[in-house]
Order: structure tokens, then C-alpha cells, then sequence
């Protein structure tokens, strides 16, 4: 702490970032109040620095980042002033670089940054930074801080961003960059060179040439780990399995955490490529590999391999699993477009009516790996296609769940209001009308046509009516066409009999012959409710109003039974005359939903 608050004397507040294992930024530390004393150090303007550094020589190599660090940085820091604070940082920052303290170097940049804001424009600065931000494994950072025209060919620039490149598996980019950097990496010290040939040569072995790689490579010592990785993998690239292996084998015994996962997924290499191992096993190991090791080059191969095993073994959960978790986690650039068109092709397949795949198994992989369908009107067919295959199976739950994924990630205004309706419909067949009326509510859309917004109203109504809440069905049904029919509906199975009377007065049909089995059990039911409310009188108007559309109908002797002086009423006869209703109800669709998954 002491080396970051006098890097930041002058009034700037940022903190160094910092890295924790496997390259994942770690959270930084939140200001307490121990650190407030830093805050009472009054604010200095600095004098601008921007076009001193410009002038300044330009490095052009590793004796480039000659600067000053521990005790004699601290103390001139402490004792700099105004005028001398910024080419002290500089300095500073410097050292840094090169003792490969990544972290506490960005702290001094971004303060030198936050009192001249131009030093952003300067080539020197922004190569610093590269440096930095590369030692952290911001590749993409470091690449961008890399790229001005006036670093193109800067050797010690090409250096910092074949590195970057190579270890955010840009490999034919990283290679490009290998002739501007020779120069640069060549005049360092051997020990220095070792991060840059690493990765010059994995690069290489990454675009298939494995030769000049193991040249590079012999500058190592035959018991470095990280060097015998490297070569087993040239190794396996030139089909010399059993060298390879041994290389592997040797890096595992000594290597680094990230080696050893390195060394153990070649080894699965070396059996794939030796046909000693079935895919399926390979899989098995490879997935196996990837519980013990996240994140970086290893993951990544090991996914890309898992994918082709996958895709070559028809194992279609291994390979939407796989291609999944690249294009989530991975930066593929130019090879994310294809590898995401394939999926989809897969995933369609999976789908289709005639893929073989059972529905149940078929319903889970679009469930795990619905991102991966297409977007617009193609994905919708997709999601539409399946959900009508559940439905027709029963499954309403699961093509409820499915296109409530649709409604509230993928549609958007007024396509919500057909979905919205389905959704809530399936989930009434499913008996979970809490959840029919969350998605209609949560779908609200000012923009709905009349139409749309009657279609939703009916659907509130049937959700409220399986809820228990018949005073809000009706409510919600006011100003519907039809509503009347459906409030019917709901009295008719209440048994509500004046209210149903009085609802289902208005919309009797015409007295004329072939009513239909609907029309039908309007009027039957309507002759059951009057009789249970002894309304004899208009049991007779009834009876000489309909009597000729039932003459010859298989409903005929129900509607003599039911239209019959009250007295006459046979109570033995009358179940089976209130049990020849026709089941098809008067409201249609809404009137079925009233009952379903009851």
C-alpha cells in the first residue's frame, strides 16, 4: 500500500487492479476508513507531461524499461515536486515493467493518465501500457493500447502484442506479428526472452507449424516444464505419439497448475489421435479435464476438441454442450459464426418432427440451449414447433415454461399479446392459473388492438374463475363481446342459477331447425336453471319456442323432459335427461378452459 499512495501523492485516487488465479480479475479492494488520511493531502495541478514524453527516445526494445524501483523510488516519489512528479512515475513505471509487476505498473499509468489525460495519445504511453495491461492478461486491452500507427512497427510493440495475441488464442494474428518482434526478442537477456519465445511457439504449433517451434524451443532446458509441453504438442502435431506422450508425462511431473492441465489434455490428445480411446470416452475424460480446470487456452481446446469428438459421434447433448460453452465463454472471432450456424442447424434438427430424437429428450435440449436458436421469425417456428408437440402430448407445464422463455426474452410489444394468451392458456390446462394470470399482468402492452386486449380479458376471466374469484372473472369480462356467454359459463358451473338466467337470457339462439349441439345445450341448460328456479311460465314459453328445432333431434326427449310442467317432472328421469346435454359448450374454447386440468 505504501508503493501504491506515493505512486498517487498528487491527489489521484485509482487503485491497481489485480489478478487472481487462472488470469480472472479480482475484485477490487473497497476503500475503508483506515485509508482516509490519503484524502487530507491536498490536490496538486501537475504541469502537463504529454509532449515531454513524446520527445523523448522512443523504446525499441527490452533495455527499453530501465527504471527505478523499491526504496529509491519510494523516496523520490516522496520528495518530487510538481515539476518532477510525472518523469519519476515514469521511471517508476518503467521498473515495474520490467520486474513483470503487471498490476502495480497500471496503478502508476492510470495516475500519470488521470493528471495529463493526453498522455493517452503518446506512443511511449500507450506501449506501457500495452506492457501492463499484457503482464495482467487483458489481452484484448493490450492489443487495442498496441495497435496506433506509430507502434505498427515498433519491434518492442510487436513483442507485447504477439504475447497478447498468442495468449488469447489469436494464433495466426500472434504469428504475424513474429518477424517485427525477432529483433526485439532477441536482445533480451535468455531469461527475459522466456514469456515471448513460450509464446511464439505455441502459436506457432496453434497455426501447424510445428517445426519451427521445436527449433525455438531448444533454447530451453530439456527438464523445463513449460517448454515440454509446448513439445509434446509439436510432437503429437508431427504424429510422433509416443514422443509426445513422454513429454506430456514429464510435464506433469513438474509443471505449473495450468501445465499440468495442459500436459493431461494433450495425453487425451495423443490417445484420441491413436484410436485407444473411444470418443465417447474421450468425452468422458475430457469433461473430466475441464471440472478440475477453468478458463484459458487449455478450456478452450479441450471444448474444440470435445466438439468435433461430439459432432463426429452424432452425441448431439456433447455437442450443443460444447459448442455452447465456446460461444459463451470464448472469444472465437471469425469462427463464432459458423460454429453458431451449426448449432443451430443441430438444434433444428433435434426438433424436427422426424429426428428420432423422444420429445422429453428433444424438450430439454432446446431447454438448455435455447439461446442457441435463431433469432426472429426462424427461432419462433422453432420454439412454436415444439410447444405444439408438447401440447398435443399433454406436457402443458413444459410447453408453458417454453414459451414463456418466448414472451419475455425474445417478443417484444404487441408480439407479446398473442403469446401472452397462449401461454396463459397452457398454463390453465396445466392447473396453474396463479401463473397464467403473472404472465398476462407481466405482458401488459398499452398498444394491443380491441381484439387482442378481448382475447386477454377472457383468458383473466378463466385464470380468476380456477382461482376461486368468480366476482373478478365477471369483472374482467365487462365490455367483452361475448362476455356475457362466458359469465354464463362460469354461473352454469356454480350452479348460480338466477345470475345464469339472466346472462344467458339475451343470447338464446333462434328458434329455427338444425341447431347445432352448442345451440343446443344453450337451451337445455338454460330449461335446467329455470326449472330449479320453478319458473314454470317461462318453462312453457320455452317449450313452444324450441320444440319444433328439437323435433327429430337425439337431444328431443331431454327437451321434453326439461320443458315439462314442473309436476310432471319425473325425478328419476331427470339425471339422464340433464346427462344428454351436449358437452360442447355455448362459449366455445373459454367455456372448456373453465374445466381443463381440474
Amino acid at each position: 500500500m505504501r508503493t501504491l499512495f506515493l505512486a498517487l501523492a498528487a491527489g489521484a485516487t485509482t487503485t491497481a487492479p489485480t489478478v487472481a488465479p487462472h488470469g480472472t480479475p479480482a475484485p477490487a479492494a473497497t476503500p475503508s476508513a483506515a485509508a482516509a488520511p490519503a484524502t487530507t493531502i491536498p490536490s496538486v495541478a501537475l504541469p502537463r507531461f504529454a509532449a515531454t514524453l513524446a520527445q523523448m527516445p522512443m523504446i525499441t526494445g527490452g533495455d527499453g524499461w530501465t527504471g527505478v524501483t523499491g526504496t529509491e523510488a519510494w523516496h523520490q516519489l516522496a520528495t518530487a515536486t510538481p515539476d518532477t512528479r510525472q518523469s519519476i512515475r515514469w521511471n517508476y513505471a518503467k521498473g515495474l515493467i520490467a520486474s513483470d509487476r503487471g498490476g502495480e505498473a497500471m496503478g502508476v499509468l492510470e495516475a500519470m493518465r488521470l493528471a495529463d489525460p493526453d498522455l493517452a495519445l503518446v506512443a511511449p504511453f500507450q506501449l506501457a501500457r500495452g506492457a501492463a495491461l499484457t503482464l495482467l492478461g487483458r489481452d484484448a486491452e493490450a492489443v487495442e493500447s498496441l495497435s496506433s500507427a506509430e507502434l505498427a512497427g515498433n519491434a518492442e510493440a510487436c513483442a507485447w502484442r504477439m504475447r497478447a495475441l498468442a495468449h488469447s488464442s489469436a494464433a495466426p494474428e500472434a504469428v504475424g506479428q513474429i518477424e517485427c518482434a525477432r529483433g526485439a526478442i532477441n536482445a533480451r537477456a535468455p531469461r527475459d526472452r522466456v514469456p515471448f519465445m513460450l509464446a511464439a511457439a505455441g502459436a506457432a504449433i496453434d497455426v501447424g507449424q510445428p517445426q519451427p517451434a521445436l527449433q525455438w524451443l531448444q533454447l530451453f532446458s530439456d527438464r523445463n516444464p513449460d517448454a515440454n509441453l509446448l513439445r509434446g504438442r509439436a510432437l503429437l502435431a508431427q504424429k510422433d505419439l509416443p514422443g509426445a506422450r513422454l513429454r506430456f508425462e514429464r510435464a506433469v511431473l513438474t509443471g505449473s497448475p495450468e501445465v499440468k492441465a495442459g500436459a493431461r489434455l494433450g495425453a487425451i490428445e495423443v490417445s484420441i489421435a491413436g484410436h485407444s480411446i473411444a470418443p465417447s470416452e474421450a468425452i468422458k475424460q475430457l469433461d473430466g479435464l475441464r471440472f478440475g480446470w477453468r478458463g484459458g487456452a487449455v478450456e478452450r481446446r479441450a471444448l474444440t476438441i470435445e466438439y468435433g469428438l461430439a459432432k463426429e459421434a452424432q452425441d448431439l447433448r456433447a455437442e450443443l454442450k460444447s459448442g455452447a460453452t465456446l460461444l459463451r465463454y470464448f472469444k472465437l472471432g471469425g469462427q463464432a459464426g459458423p460454429m453458431l450456424a451449426e448449432l443451430q442447424q443441430t438444434l433444428s434438427a433435434v426438433l424436427a418432427l422426424d429426428s428420432g430424437v423422444p420429445l422429453p429428450q428433444a424438450a430439454g435440449l432446446y431447454w438448455d440451449f435455447r439461446e442457441l436458436a435463431p433469432a426472429g421469425g426462424d427461432g419462433d417456428v422453432l420454439a412454436n414447433r415444439l410447444a405444439d408437440r408438447l401440447q398435443a402430448a399433454g406436457l402443458y407445464a413444459r410447453a408453458a415454461e417454453l414459451l414463456s422463455y418466448q414472451l419475455t426474452q425474445r417478443a417484444q410489444d404487441v408480439a407479446q399479446g398473442p403469446l401472452s394468451v397462449r401461454v396463459a392458456m397452457l398454463q390453465i390446462l396445466a392447473n396453474r392459473p396463479d401463473l397464467a394470470l403473472k404472465a398476462l399482468q407481466g405482458s401488459e402492452q398499452p398498444s394491443y388492438s380491441p381484439q387482442m386486449r378481448w382475447d386477454r380479458k377472457r383468458m383473466e376471466a378463466v385464470a380468476l374463475h380456477r382461482l376461486g374469484k368468480d366476482d373478478a372473472a365477471a369483472a374482467a369480462l365487462d365490455g367483452v363481446p361475448d362476455g356475457a356467454a362466458v359469465r354464463a359459463e362460469i354461473h352454469w358451473r356454480t350452479q348460480d342459477w338466477g345470475s345464469f338466467v339472466t346472462e344467458s337470457e339475451k343470447s338464446l339462439p333462434g328458434a329455427k331447425a338444425g341447431l347445432g349441439a352448442p345451440q343446443q345445450a344453450a337451451v337445455l341448460r338454460y330449461a335446467v336453471a329455470l326449472a330449479m328456479l320453478n319458473r314454470e311460465d317461462k318453462l312453457r314459453g320455452l317449450h313452444g319456442r324450441y320444440a319444433a328445432a328439437f323435433k327429430g333431434q337425439p337431444t328431443a326427449g331431454a327437451f321434453d323432459m326439461l320443458t315439462a310442467s314442473i309436476d310432471k317432472i319425473d325425478p328419476a328421469k331427470l339425471d339422464a335427461a340433464i346427462g344428454a346435454i351436449p358437452e360442447a359448450s355455448p362459449a366455445g374454447s373459454i367455456g372448456d378452459l373453465l374445466d381443463a386440468g381440474g
